[in-house]
Parts: structure tokens; C-alpha cells; sequence
């Protein structure tokens, strides 16, 4: 089985700070994303205004398995939430196979 990935793209809001937006990622991976089955990674990715963030599992059904226990955010999901700007128009999200690395 090939490794699943989760991308989301979006930009932060106006008054976001960039710091604490990213320490609260940190937290939020250290305490919550880390610890969930066939976890591999998480990247985050600039340019300009627009952040985007690759989580990596080693299948799909952890990828899937991920994003069912995520449907009822804990508090410092809202937190890192709370720097994004998530409307539907600026936010896209999309879960990819890895179909080929070289």
C-alpha cells in the first residue's frame, strides 16, 4: 500500500500571528496528530499569504481513520483553527495517494 496524504491549503487571518499560529500547530501535532495510527509526518508549507499543510499516514484508512476521530475538534484543533481563515472560496482540501516518489 502506498501512503495516503492530507493537503489542505488557506490563508491566515489578517491579524494572525504567524508565531503563535505556528506553536499552536506545534501543539496540536505534538499532542494529538503525532499519536495517530500510521502517522508519518506533517508539513508546512508558505507562499506569500497562502499556508498549506501535507499530514502524511502510511495508508488511506489511517488518513480516513484520522479524519473521523477530527470531526469533533478537540480544543487545540479550535485554536489552530482559529488563526485560519477557512471559507470555503480560499480554503481547499484534498487527500491524495502517492501514486510514485523518486
Amino acid at each position: 500500500m502506498s501512503n495516503a496524504i492530507y493537503y489542505v491549503s488557506y490563508p491566515l487571518k489578517k491579524e494572525a500571528s504567524i508565531p503563535d499560529f505556528l506553536l499552536a500547530a506545534e501543539a496540536l501535532n505534538n499532542e494529538f496528530i503525532s499519536k495517530q495510527k500510521g502517522y508519518v509526518s506533517w508539513q508546512q508549507f508558505r507562499d506569500g499569504d497562502i499556508w498549506a499543510d501535507a499530514i502524511t499516514f502510511k495508508t488511506m484508512d489511517d488518513l480516513k481513520n484520522f479524519k473521523a476521530v477530527s470531526k469533533n475538534p478537540s480544543e487545540l484543533a479550535k485554536k489552530f483553527y482559529s488563526f485560519m481563515n477557512l471559507s470555503p472560496k480560499l480554503c481547499k482540501s484534498h487527500i491524495f495517494s502517492v501514486e510514485r516518489s523518486y
